[in-house]
């Protein structure tokens, strides 16, 4: 965690009671923590297409609301960051609770009939929300969510290095995490000394958000293209400028 010594910007004194390891203000006056920040932005921008393109297709509603609840995170994640206030710690993490829900929904009824709604895991996943949001969150979402990909991986193997991989990328984003939290002083030290190029690339919670956001979009991905093949929707996986991935649907064949 960073040192009570930051100085203050625009936003005024920290009233969170995290504060990251990366130097506030040290970019802008209006940014708290500048690469915290802006690297939200792979958590809202591609989701937001995501969404549009699931209501072009005439996806089922859930998948819709996985991409809109990753948006959501990744703007509380902002605005926390950003302002390094209390009241936008709990806009960033409360939506990861509600929309780790979203993903364990839509993972365990990939195999039901078409806008079929699961009202018993519903109200035990509303539930589970409530609890956590009182209580603590944590080990729970992940695993269920590592249980929800063995269901689906064991009707479909082949399936399997999507899903891991989602998987694996998340929590190499944890691994970053924790390096920024055990090691913040010792990386404040080195950036002092580098110049600010390779200083920002020790930006360990930014990438913690750019690796997170990646798997969670890659598991919407995951669940998507599973829930859409055992519909008969013919999906495919294509990549964007040859980079970033996102599903088409091949039209239906005529018999």
């Amino acid at each position: 965690m960073a040192p009570a010594a930051d100085r203050e910007g625009y936003w005024g004194p920290t009233t969170s009671t995290l504060d990251w390891c990366e130097e506030n203000y040290s970019v802008t006056w209006y940014i708290a923590e500048f690469w915290n920040t802006v690297s939200n932005l792979i958590m809202i921008i591609p989701p937001m297409f995501g969404a549009v393109q699931s209501v072009r297709d005439g996806l089922e509603k859930r998948y819709i609301a996985s991409y809109l609840a990753l948006t959501v995170v990744g703007m509380g994640s902002w605005c926390f960051h950003m302002t390094l206030k209390y009241e936008m710690q709990l806009l960033d993490e409360l939506p990861m609770i509600y929309s780790c829900c979203i993903f364990v929904y839509c993972m365990f009824e990939c195999f039901k009939i078409k806008n079929s709604v699961n009202y018993h895991l519903l109200f035990t996943l509303v539930l589970f929300s409530l609890i956590v949001t009182t209580v603590m969150y944590g080990m729970l979402v992940f695993t269920l969510v590592l249980r929800s990909i063995y269901i689906v991986t064991w009707v479909y193997p082949w399936l399997r290095g999507l899903g891991y991989t989602s998987l694996g990328i998340f929590l190499l984003g944890f691994l970053f995490w924790n390096i920024d939290n055990i090691f913040c002083e010792s990386l404040r030290n080195f950036r002092k000394k580098v110049p600010p190029i390779i200083g920002i690339t020790t930006q360990f919670h930014a990438w913690w958000h750019i690796l997170t956001g990646l798997g969670s979009y890659l598991h919407i991905l995951f669940s998507l293209y599973t829930r859409t093949l055992y519909l008969r929707y013919r999906p495919k996986v294509k990549f964007l400028f040859g980079i970033w991935p996102v599903i088409l649907f091949e039209p239906l064949r005529k018999h």
